[in-house]
């Protein structure tokens, strides 16, 4: 299944053009591997998604092509959620 319509079934994340977009700007790791959204998913894989200054890493335990509510949550199992540290801004060289 592409990795977009996963995140959606899955209820990763709530929109398959939301989902496209995350993976399409390198938020989205299989494996380790940055993954577009065409990328296959499939059960066994490890997902690691950046939201903002978190980072969710979920393995797939099933890949459905539809899930009601109840069933999305056991699509996934949450490995662990971590929080990125923050930058300050005054760090941040922007200039060439």
């Amino acid at each position: 299944m592409r990795l977009d319509k996963y995140l959606k079934v899955s209820r990763l994340i709530k929109r398959r053009t939301l989902a496209k977009e995350v993976a399409d700007q390198g938020r989205i790791t299989i494996n380790g591997k940055v993954a577009k959204a065409s990328a296959d998913v499939k059960a066994g894989d490890e997902l690691s998604i950046r939201f903002g200054q978190k980072v969710v890493t979920a393995s797939v335990d099933a890949v459905r092509d539809s899930a009601k509510k109840e069933e999305a949550s056991l699509m996934f199992t949450i490995i662990k959620e971590e929080r990125l540290e923050k930058v300050d801004p005054e760090f941040i060289d922007d200039e060439d």
